[in-house]
């Protein structure tokens, strides 16, 4: 007799990215999959390190179940007013003019594999190692075998399964071949990996006097005659619409969608939200459970309690998505701000392996940011430990490199300091460049009077949760049990939010909130974050019914805290500005500045120890006959005259 409940069938609730649907894995078995990646994972560290993430999953569940339950219908009318007069501000900004192209190169290593050996064509294949592969081709994608998956789980799903180890050059080469079709129809197309692309083909369609699907059509067999290999195509008026559209017809197809209204809403009305890029798993999961959203349009009838959920940011997006809006304009390119390389490996504590790793990484950073003519101030070194621990450490150099020597000298101080360890991710990342010296945010560039008036502060606990800021996940010294993959890529100035490719609440520590997340009054309005709707009460006794609320607020905005975190995962507790936590690249920079910020006062502060010695020094000068009434500047940039 078939067993029914989670007890007798423990791999049911155990859900990770392995198991997730994907194309190429429609008709897979998805218990039997899931049956066996849990058997197989049982005990091990990942196996531990998910079920923690699971259980602070859950508890943010219920929490939000709890703050919806408590929710009056005077607040839910507050609320909903909210929600209308978004939406008709998001609907006022919808733009049908534009059309996008996303084109997705289809398994796109393993694909490239085969192109070179022929033989290897039917059979399901693998390209990556026992330990992680890659991508899958679609045969071993029948059997649930799929990227980021273990190889010897893949194995285990797929006997026959061929592996072939991963060759970056060869990839590397083909997607330029692609770019360069690309360029031909967008000359400004928007790469966000070297399979993936959008193309605006708004004005490439108009000059040529043909539609889109012909633009389409011709792409997909121009890419097929210079490269040989397939690729899939999806229209649509924006990027984030044309990307679920790429999804529909793959392998080698195409979907258009058409630049009229009633045809995107009807096309998003019945739309899987995780079909959305922005929205994974652990967003689908809160979405569906609290509120009972499993499609696009279930979104726009649960807006007013959206927004009393949640934080307007993530509010706004999820009506952006159940609207059918996304980016229409190309974002303008900017300056590079970090640049970073890290890699993964078997775990190990031998210290002669992990400092042969980690002069690997500093010669391939080193390489890069020469390529690129850069020159760093600020480095910060990434440690995921066996059991799946992220841990960060940064220092700030005494001057500008990009050698490896230079690099690795402060790189090894840096892993020195954490040893012992068993490591299984090594990574380095260099931010604040020398190029970066004349921005207005350059840590570097002091004033006179901040030079002054630099005082000790000290870090405080956060009284809305009872940790203290050393407990939770700090820029300087970081622990966290809890990583997460970076699948995003940035295509927008963090001002203007781009909401393909970001999960809003996949975070690398979803900390659970006390309190409704929503934020009323000057306090939030002195906060350098996203733009707001009027969401005030306008009594003071529903402000006085809502005061709990600002809690978090008041430990963000608090100048008093040194090591600056992120509350809520989203809010930056030096600044107050707020960044979703799947803006990866934009979080590393903003907490790289405030980390150079604080490393600078350091080093100012021991400065200042001997600055009375100086000064009195100068005081003497000043008094003596031969130096007349004025101080020569000269006399502030040299060394102190002992003599006198």
């Amino acid at each position: 007799m078939e067993a029914t409940s989670d007890g007798d069938r423990p791999w049911q609730s155990y859900h990770t990215v392995y198991t997730n649907a994907k194309a190429g894995m429609e008709g897979v078995d998805k218990e039997k999959v899931q049956k066996i990646i849990y058997e197989l994972s049982k005990g091990s560290k990942y196996f531990e390190n998910e079920k923690r993430k699971e259980a602070i999953i859950k508890q943010k569940i219920d929490n939000l179940r709890t703050h919806h339950a408590k929710l009056t219908e005077k607040e839910i009318s507050h609320f909903q007013m909210i929600a209308d007069n978004r939406i008709l501000e998001l609907e006022a900004s919808r733009d049908l003019s534009k059309i996008w192209l996303h084109i997705d190169m289809d398994a796109f290593y393993a694909a490239v594999e085969t192109l070179e050996n022929p033989s290897l064509k039917g059979k399901p294949l693998a390209v990556g190692s026992m330990s992680m592969i890659c991508t899958a081709n679609y045969e071993a994608r029948k059997y649930g075998v799929r990227a980021a998956m273990p190889g010897f789980i893949a194995q285990k799903l797929c006997p026959d399964l061929i592996f072939v180890p991963t060759n970056f050059e060869k990839y590397t080469y083909y997607s330029e071949l692609t770019r360069n079709v690309f360029s031909k129809y967008d000359p400004d197309f928007i790469a966000t990996s070297l399979d993936e692309a959008y193309l605006n083909i708004t004005d490439s369609c108009s000059q040529r006097g043909i539609g889109c699907e012909e633009v389409a059509v011709e792409l997909r067999n121009t890419i097929f005659q210079e490269t040989g290999l397939t690729c899939s195509v999806g229209v649509a008026p924006n990027r984030m619409l044309a990307k679920v559209c790429s999804d529909i017809n793959k392998p080698n197809g195409q979907f258009i969608l058409p630049n009229d209204y009633n045809a995107v809403m009807t096309f998003i009305s019945s739309l899987p939200i995780r079909k959305v890029g922005g929205i994974g798993k652990v967003t689908e999961q809160i979405l569906r459970d609290v509120l009972g959203i499993n499609t696009c349009a279930d979104i726009l009838q649960k807006g007013a309690v959206l927004y009393a959920l949640f934080h307007q940011c993530s509010t706004d997006f999820f009506l952006s998505v159940g609207l059918g809006l996304g980016g229409t304009d190309t974002p303008q390119q900017k300056m590079r701000k970090s640049i970073s390389n890290e890699r993964t490996f078997s775990a190990t504590n031998d210290e002669s392996i992990l400092f042969q790793k980690l002069a690997d990484i500093a010669e391939t950073l080193s390489k890069d940011m020469q390529k690129e003519c850069l020159l760093g101030r600020t480095l910060t070194l990434k440690l995921k430990t066996a059991s799946f621990e992220v841990r960060t450490r940064a220092t700030s150099l005494q001057k500008f490199v990009n050698s490896k020597e230079d690099v690795l000298i402060y790189a090894s101080k840096l892993l020195r300091a954490e040893l012992p360890i068993s490591a299984r991710l090594m990574g380095l990342r260099m931010s604040h460049f020398h190029d970066d010296k004349h921005s207005p945010l350059d840590p570097m560039q002091k004033t006179l009077t901040s030079f002054l008036t630099i005082g000790d502060v000290a870090p405080i606990a956060d009284k809305s949760t009872g940790f203290d800021t050393s407990d939770i996940q700090l820029m300087y010294n970081t622990k966290s049990d809890i990583s997460v993959d970076d699948k995003s890529t940035f295509l927008s100035d963090v001002s203007s939010f781009s909401y393909e490719s970001c999960d809003f609440l996949e975070t690398n520590q979803l900390s659970v909130p006390d309190y409704v997340a929503v934020s009323y009054g000057n306090e939030a309005e002195s906060l350098n974050e996203c733009p707001k709707t009027q969401n005030k009460f306008e009594s003071a006794e529903k402000i006085s019914d809502v005061s709990n609320l600002f809690d978090r607020k008041r430990v963000a905005s608090s100048s008093q805290i040194l090591e600056p975190y992120w509350v809520d995962d989203y809010i930056c507790s030096a600044c107050g500005i707020e960044v979703p936590a799947s803006f990866t690249e934009e979080r590393r920079e903003h907490l790289d500045y405030h980390l150079a910020d604080m490393l600078q006062k350091e080093e100012c502060r021991s400065l200042l120890q001997s600055f009375p010695h100086k000064e009195s020094a100068r005081k003497k000068r000043k008094l003596s006959g031969n130096q007349g009434k004025y101080i020569p500047i000269d006399s502030f940039f040299v060394k102190e005259d002992k003599s006198l």
